[in-house]
Parts: structure tokens; C-alpha cells; sequence
């Protein structure tokens, strides 16, 4: 049996195979991005913002669970296995939100959404960093990462053009039908599994083994758990955008198809830019990447409490997919420089349990500061903790020998 090759080059035919399964991936979560709160108010008559976020707290913590449990069984049971299995769970996401008679069944949908998100994606995550070795592992994240949220915000672009022009069910949830079965047959024939190539890494590896993963990654070990707290407060804050910013958009007077733009331009820039961000990782100190990234983020938050304009939302949604761009894959492989290679699937498993728990944190602490007080004091709130984690990474961090 041959021995397998480390490299992007030399797996190219898999790493794109991965590349369009991880792009069906986004797009299944830009379904549902831009509409549900529309749905939710306009046929369940949700007014309160905690009630509304509701479907981002069950989405953020079934994902969470299920990128942990990911981890822990990949090297048991085989990526590809937990990829085709994390499929079976979204063939019935497109078709719960079609039918939904009520917001419990929109519930249940998102409850499925975050099993196959956690599933696939992160199975996705793995597999090409095990593909692409330690040479490339931040540009195979840029351009992972980078097919995931260019298809986020392409179709929550289209989801939300459907909902102007037509309605919002069922013709916006018609693409889900399609990106699950596509992503299920992909995964089921033409997808191999990697661990033989992680078996070629570990042997030259000489990362010191983690005594206790959840531990250490969590916050034990200053480098992991400073990467862990940036992932939660990343996503705590992708969690405001997602569940208010449709809502302070129209609260500001922009609708329609401007309001489809706006929306779509954060997922657009932070997808794109994340193309050329990974390989800054390849080639630059992480932990000032890691700083900047969030800091831009931080301050683009803070501005849209003074934005009006349509040209004002586009400008600070362009910063904040910038600073989420230069994160994101760096997060990925700064846990990967980090940790052996028999211990990364459960690190990166321990990593994403946290980071998508900030999707719940965030829905649940934007939810209430927005019910108690105003919409603006939940974006402040939210602004200052995201500077705050770059102060974390700032004074904990430390280089990698």
C-alpha cells in the first residue's frame, strides 16, 4: 500500500472534492440566515428579541455539542463516516422550515441544522488540515473556511431576494433541498477518509502530547485557551449580527433589496478575504494576527450604533468580514500548531464546542440587553467584550518554538 502524501498539491483531487462539500455546508446554514427573523415575526408573531433568537440558541448549542463529540469519535469511527452522517441530519432542515405549522418545529429544524453543521463541517475542517500537513494548514483553512462563507452569504442573498419577490416559504427553502442531497452523494461516493495521512504526520511530529485535551485547549494551556476564548467571542458576536442585525437595519429604515445586500456583504467579505488571510498564517507570527483581527471587529461593532446610511452599514460590514477573515482560518491553525496530530480532531472538537457556543451566548445576551434596554446598548455590549478578547490574546498568548 502506498504511502500517502502530505500536501495540497498532492491530494488536490480530494482537498477540492472538500472544498465543494464544505461550500453545500455554508449554504445550508445561509438558508435560514437572513429570513428567519422575518419569519418569525411575520407568520409566528414573535415580537420579543430573547423569543426570536430562540432558533440561534438551539442552533449554537447543538453544534457545540456535536463539534465536541466530533472530535472525540473521528479518530474511532472515521471523518468520512461522521461527514455522511452529519448529511442525514440536514435532509430534513429544508423541509421542517417549509412546513413548519409553528416555532417549535423551527425549533426542532435548527436542532437538526446544528447536528449536520457540527458533523460537516468540522468533519471537513479535519480532513484538510490532515490532507494539506503542516506546511499549508492556514491557506487549506483560508480556502475551507472561505468556501463555507462565500456560500453563506451567497445564499442568504438569494434567500432573502426570494422573500421580497416571491414569499418566504416555500421558495427560499427550496435551495436547501438541493445543497443536502448534493452534499449526501458527494460525501457518500466520492469522499475518502484521511486518517492514514495523519498517521504519516504524527510520526514526524514532535508536539508534545496534551495531558488533558478539554483542559488544556479550554484554558489551561495559555495558547489554546486564549484561541478558545477569541473562537466564543467570535461567534458570540456573529451570533448578534445573525439574529439583530436584520432587525436594527429596518429599525434604520432599510428594507428590501438593500437590506439583501447589506446582509449578504459580512459573509461575502469574510469568506473571500479568508482566501488570502490563511496564508498570512502560513507565514506570520499568529498571535498579531489574532489581535488585529479581533480588535477590527471590536471597533466595526462598536460603529454600527452611529451607522444610518446604506454606504455606512456596507463600510463597517466590510471592516467586520475583514477582521472575521483574518481569524478565522488562523484560529483553526494556530490549534493545529498547537496540538499532536493524534490529538487534533479532539482539540479542534474541544476549540469548536466553545466558538459555537457563542453563537447561544451571544443570541441569549443580545436577546435580553436589546428586551431590557435598546438594541444599541446589546451592540456596545457585545463590541467592548470582542475588544476585550483581543486584550486576552494580546497579554497571554505566547510564540510557538
Amino acid at each position: 500500500m502506498n504511502t500517502p502524501q502530505l500536501g495540497i498539491k498532492a491530494n488536490w483531487q480530494q482537498f477540492s472534492l472538500l472544498v465543494l462539500v464544505n461550500a453545500f455546508v455554508g449554504g445550508m446554514v445561509g438558508m435560514e440566515r437572513s429570513i428567519l427573523p422575518q419569519l418569525a415575526k411575520s407568520e409566528f408573531h414573535i415580537a420579543a428579541k430573547t423569543a426570536l433568537l430562540s432558533f440561534i440558541v438551539v442552533f449554537g448549542i447543538t453544534k457545540a455539542l456535536t463539534n465536541y463529540y466530533m472530535g472525540a469519535l473521528a479518530n474511532k469511527y472515521g471523518r468520512k463516516n461522521l461527514l455522511v452522517l452529519g448529511w442525514l441530519f440536514g435532509l430534513p432542515v429544508p423541509m421542517l422550515l417549509i412546513f413548519a405549522p409553528s416555532w417549535s418545529w423551527v425549533l426542532i429544524a435548527n436542532i437538526f441544522l446544528g447536528i449536520n453543521q457540527g458533523l460537516a463541517w468540522s468533519s471537513t475542517v479535519v480532513m484538510k488540515i490532515d490532507l494539506a500537513g503542516p506546511k499549508s494548514r492556514g491557506f487549506a483553512m483560508g480556502i475551507n473556511e472561505a468556501a463555507g462563507y462565500l456560500a453563506v452569504g451567497a445564499v442568504a442573498y438569494w434567500s432573502a431576494s426570494t422573500a421580497d419577490a416571491y414569499a418566504i416559504r416555500p421558495y427560499s427553502f427550496y435551495i436547501g433541498i438541493v445543497l443536502s442531497l448534493l452534499g449526501l452523494l458527494m460525501s457518500l461516493f466520492l469522499i475518502k477518509d484521511t486518517r492514514r495521512h495523519v498517521e504519516v504526520e504524527a510520526e514526524k511530529n514532535a508536539a508534545p502530547l496534551l495531558l488533558h485535551i478539554f483542559k488544556d485547549t479550554s484554558f489551561r494551556n495559555p495558547n489554546l485557551g486564549s484561541i478558545s476564548l477569541g473562537g466564543l467571542v467570535n461567534n458570540l458576536n456573529d451570533g448578534m449580527v445573525w439574529g439583530l442585525f436584520p432587525i436594527l437595519l429596518i429599525s434604520k429604515g432599510i428594507r428590501g433589496e438593500a437590506l439583501a445586500q447589506i446582509i449578504a456583504i459580512y459573509p461575502l467579505v469574510w469568506g473571500l478575504g479568508q482566501l488570502f488571510t490563511g496564508k498570512l498564517a502560513d507565514h506570520f507570527a499568529k498571535k498579531p494576527l489574532l489581535f488585529f483581527g479581533m480588535f477590527i471587529q471590536g471597533m466595526s461593532i462598536l460603529g454600527f450604533i452611529w451607522a444610518h446610511t446604506f454606504y455606512q452599514f456596507a463600510t463597517l460590514s466590510v471592516l467586520l468580514g475583514l477582521g472575521t477573515a483574518v481569524v478565522y482560518p488562523t484560529f483553526l491553525a494556530a490549534i493545529a500548531e498547537n496540538t499532536h496530530p493524534s490529538q487534533r480532531a479532539q482539540s479542534i472538537g474541544v476549540y469548536r464546542l466553545w466558538r459555537d457556543l457563542g453563537y447561544a451566548l451571544g443570541a441569549v445576551l443580545t436577546g435580553i440587553l436589546a428586551d431590557l434596554w435598546t438594541l444599541d446598548t446589546a451592540i456596545a455590549a457585545i463590541g467592548l467584550i470582542t475588544l476585550l478578547s483581543a486584550a486576552v490574546i494580546l497579554w497571554r498568548m505566547r510564540p510557538v518554538s
